[in-house]
């Protein structure tokens, strides 16, 4: 069978590509759900659903999921691989939030946590759905350095995340695994000694609390072997501070609109279940290839050594993981010597 035609790319561009032996293999894995089946927790899990969300949304079983990302169609003319989304008037847009985001909140364990991504526009539409169905904890705002320039308005730079529980007196917070290495650029010390701060050999660091202002996310672009040619595809590092912020080991994320499967992808890479639900099959196969060598990649960049790292700090977390691997080598050497001594 002739290969399809693939985009003419630089030598270095690491975007996703597929075969077409590939998409046929990767086919078999998706769940294409027919009315006859079973959508009960067991069949679901660890899967990427095929269908459009509203043809099953009703069959889901409630209470599943711990933590729930969103990434909706933003209130913007935008074309997602033939599913044209076309922008609408405020009311209409919260009319179309209103038709679909109750049930999925239906989804949520009591005690589960919620995200929803959007922008400028759309960005009041869901404080009012998240109002109307969640407790609202917090907007996050997060810097995207890409854009397009304006001529007649500012360069739209920001997407917001809003953050909501079921109930805002038991929920999981994990602050501890979302915490920031930061670069003291002016260091203070407290009887000679560095205070809230270390000196290393790659330079003086201050691991911070997180806050509500994300400015070291980089979009996928060309060189990073997440990229895909989905058109808004969420960072790793991004959807990594939520699923480890909000999400226990071996609890299930659900992501309703998982296009490129980024979220399905990290919850993998981080040790917890997840459910994807896409209505664009070439996406869909996207995402099982990602899901397929996370099996054995379970890098994140930007999280390295159990920590989120500013911008522009790739070269000292390159000789970070070139300095683990290492020790990890002579760890298993010393263990085969060890073995070998016993021998005699």
């Amino acid at each position: 069978m002739e290969e399809t035609k693939q985009k003419l790319r630089a030598e270095r561009n690491r975007t996703l590509i597929l075969t077409d032996s590939e998409q046929a293999e990767i086919f078999k894995k998706l769940l294409i759900p027919d009315d006859s089946l079973n959508l009960e927790l067991e069949n679901i899990v660890n899967r990427t659903i095929c269908c459009d969300l509203f043809h099953i949304i009703d069959r889901l079983p409630v209470e599943i999921a711990d933590l729930i990302v969103i990434d909706p169609p933003y209130n913007l003319d935008k074309n997602f691989n033939g599913f044209k989304f076309k922008s609408l008037d405020n009311e209409n847009y919260l009319n179309y939030l209103r038709s679909w985001f109750p049930k999925i909140v239906k989804l949520l364990k009591k005690n589960g946590t919620l995200y929803i991504c959007g922008d400028w526009k759309c960005t009041s539409a869901l404080q009012t759905i998240m109002e109307e169905n969640l407790f609202v904890l917090n907007r996050i705002t997060w810097q995207r350095e890409k854009g397009r320039g304006a001529l007649s308005n500012w360069k739209n730079s920001m997407e917001d995340i809003w953050f909501g529980v079921k109930d805002k007196n038991n929920y999981f917070f994990n602050v501890e695994d979302v915490k920031l290495k930061r670069r003291v650029i002016a260091p203070y010390k407290e009887n000679g000694k560095p205070k809230d701060w270390e000196e290393t050999e790659n330079g003086n660091f201050r691991i911070t609390y997180p806050s509500n202002f994300w400015d070291d996310i980089s979009i996928p672009y060309w060189s990073m072997p997440e990229n895909t040619d989905h058109p808004t595809q969420k960072p790793e590092k991004l959807i990594a501070k939520l699923i480890l912020a909000s999400c226990p080991i071996g609890g299930i994320v659900l992501d309703p609109f998982l296009g490129s499967g980024t979220t399905s992808v990290v919850a993998k890479k981080l040790n917890r279940q997840y459910i994807g639900i896409e209505i664009n099959q070439e996406y869909c196969k996207w995402a099982e290839k990602r899901l397929e060598i996370a099996t054995n990649d379970k890098s994140i960049q930007g999280y390295v050594d159990g920590v989120f790292w500013e911008r522009n700090t790739l070269n000292i977390q390159q000789k970070i993981l070139k300095n683990n691997k290492k020790n990890n080598e002579n760890k298993i050497a010393n263990l085969f010597e060890f073995e070998d001594e016993k021998d005699y």
